[in-house]
């Protein structure tokens, strides 16, 4: 296993946030229906965490994405279009042998709800990341290194690559991981409930959805989740249509020398106790859904530029839904996000202005009037 490289880069310049995992071509239905009755579809890109390095590019921030793609014409466009919203793609390797992963879905049919997911991304490139081959000296000149339990699925190489990032190092840059169950893509669904816990412990910010939490640990609701995972620094518990509630704590043996600087979402000066977590549930938004893929991801994007900007902690879950929002209200899994002022006045309403936002589509333009209800 690779060593822990020195910090050497210009911190003026280096990426905030470096998100590492497969990107795919997405392929999006010209209409709704079975797959198999869909005649043709539209060209996209997709991928948990160059989701994340999108936002927080079109966010304003320097935001690099690092992952493997085939030398093929799918791997020119996601390297191009990834690029095209501001993220740095310089540290992504081409595989020759190995294709880039593509997949199909289904547009939302609320009628019928038909919803399919098609991946052909078995064998792709990205799944042959290991400890060997990524560049950890571009990872490590981050302030926030951004992982999800989706690389651990692709194969026993990428497990392994999360294992080590997430291993004890007094200067590995914080740790924010995103648990992201898909039963679908491993190999042995029996293991992943404790691969995705041990990865969530070793780490010092973790997302995690309500439901995903009790499929894989059969737990239910936001202080059992904490109770079997009480180590990381922050912990973010998405409820859905309830809200997210966060855990900012203190923890013994500190596994990042920038978990303090960039982990407390107490409010305060960083001061969180050592015996006691700070909680807080800050309510979702009213929100005229049009598709709900990339969310998640939208969502930690807008939590993570927050913690970077160092909000309160109302804010960066307020921002984190401002930023699903925004996607929810587009087909796609990418989109702009409101501009940073636009975003910052409706994070700082008071509870009951909050409560009767109502955001649909289009809402994240300047010249748009976000309504109330």
């Amino acid at each position: 296993m690779p060593g822990t490289p020195a910090r050497t880069a210009d911190a003026d310049t280096a990426a905030e946030v470096v998100c590492l995992g497969e990107s795919m071509v997405t392929f999006l239905p010209s209409q709704p229906g079975r797959l198999a009755d869909v005649p043709s579809f539209g060209r996209g890109i997709g991928g948990a965490e160059s989701n994340v390095a999108c936002a927080l590019a079109a966010a304003g921030h320097r935001a690099a994405w690092v992952g493997r793609v085939g030398a093929d014409g799918f791997g020119d466009h996601l390297v191009e279009a990834i690029a095209g919203y501001g993220v740095d793609t310089s540290a992504v390797r081409r595989d020759p042998v190995r294709p880039t992963g593509i997949y199909f879905r289904t547009a939302t049919d609320r009628a019928t709800d038909v919803h399919e997911v098609a991946y052909y991304r078995a064998g792709s490139a990205a799944s042959a990341m290991s400890p060997d081959n990524v560049p950890y000296e571009v990872l490590f000149a981050a302030r926030v290194l951004h992982l999800s339990g989706i690389t651990a699925a692709l194969s026993a190489d990428c497990l392994a690559l999360l294992r080590d990032l997430t291993a004890p190092r007094p200067d590995r840059p914080l740790i924010s991981f995103d648990v992201n169950l898909r039963p679908g893509l491993w190999r042995d669904t029996d293991a992943a409930p404790g691969v995705l816990l041990d990865l969530a412990r070793r780490s010092d910010l973790v997302f995690v959805g309500e439901d995903e939490a009790e499929e894989a640990w059969g737990v239910k609701g936001a202080e059992a989740i904490r109770a079997v995972l009480p180590e990381p620094e922050v912990l973010v518990v998405k409820r859905g249509a309830d809200g997210a509630t966060v855990f900012s704590g203190h923890r013994p043996g500190p596994r990042s020398s920038n978990a303090a600087e960039a982990g407390d979402v107490s409010g305060g000066a960083g001061q969180a106790s050592a015996e006691a977590d700070s909680v807080l549930t800050v309510p979702a938004l009213h929100v005229d859904v049009v598709a709900p893929v990339g969310a998640g991801d939208a969502f930690a994007a807008g939590f993570l530029s927050a913690t970077l900007r160092d909000l309160p902690a109302r804010d960066r879950v307020r921002h984190g839904h401002l930023m699903a929002a925004a996607v929810l209200t587009v087909p796609g899994d990418l989109t702009a996000p409101p501009a940073r002022a636009h975003a910052d006045a409706l994070a700082a309403l008071d509870d009951d202005a909050w409560g009767r936002l109502r955001l649909g589509p289009g809402w994240t333009g300047d010249d748009q009037e976000v309504r109330t209800t």
